[in-house]
């Protein structure tokens, strides 16, 4: 079982063992989120996640998706608003949406293209950032088993629509940790990729106090070694504060 260490008022921090998880649980009815982009700011250098949060004054960050070859677009359909990063859906079935534009939606949800009119329902919604789904609509592990292994940051939601923001260091193939992380108590419902490898971050700073301070792990083969990075760059982040 998990140790829940509450950090404010809808807000706490779960850290698991064997793999190492660590799952930041946010209630979005007390905490709201946005998308930074440096792409939409205009940034002429990338900040990491810690950076991230320490500038514009957020509580925590992970990374926002996957990002193209210009490292500041997002590979598939991503904006705040009116800010835009990327215009075009891709063929990914998983859309995190978050700030309602009317009343009586939910305040943050993962929809699933495959079993919900997702483009639509996104209109509806502030924040709108796509990405590979991890599990479908009948929470079943959707991803193909394949050797590689890596470090893995993903967006997850449960039963009672609470946010988390989910971290695995120790490298692990995507479909395994699909598997562990539907067998460890979260009631995951939803679940969404958002970067692998030496990239995949998690930063948390309650109280002029770091809390959570996660990199990841770069890949045997890849990058020729195992050692822990220092964080990387990051084009996009979703974050959070309190309302």
């Amino acid at each position: 079982m998990p140790s829940w260490q509450p950090l404010s008022p809808g807000l706490e921090v779960g850290r698991f063992t064997n793999p190492s998880v660590v799952v930041v649980r946010i209630d979005p009815a007390r905490y709201e989120f946005r998308l930074l982009s440096a792409k939409a700011l205009g940034l002429k250098s990338t900040p990491t996640a810690a950076e991230w949060v320490e500038r514009h004054a957020v509580v925590g960050a992970i990374n926002a998706s996957m990002f193209q070859e210009d490292h500041l677009t997002s590979v598939g359909y991503m904006r705040d608003g009116k800010a835009v990063n990327n215009a075009s859906w891709s063929k990914d079935k998983a859309v995190f949406v978050s700030g309602p534009l009317r009343p009586g939606l939910a305040p943050a949800r993962i929809l699933d293209r495959s079993c919900e009119d997702a483009v639509g329902m996104a209109r509806k919604y502030r924040v709108v950032v796509q990405d590979i789904r991890m599990i479908d609509c009948r929470r079943r592990n959707v991803w193909a088993a394949q050797p590689r292994k890596s470090s893995t940051a993903c967006l997850g939601m449960d039963g009672k629509g609470r946010v988390l923001l989910i971290h695995a260091r120790a490298p692990q193939a995507t479909h395994d940790l699909i598997d562990v992380l539907l067998r460890l108590p979260l009631d995951l419902q939803r679940l969404m990729y958002v970067e692998g490898g030496a990239e995949a971050s998690l930063y948390v700073k309650v109280g002029g106090r770091v809390v959570v301070s996660e990199t990841g792990n770069f890949v045997a083969g890849l990058f020729g070694t195992d050692e822990k990075s220092a964080f990387w760059p990051l084009p996009n982040v979703i974050a959070f504060s309190e309302k």
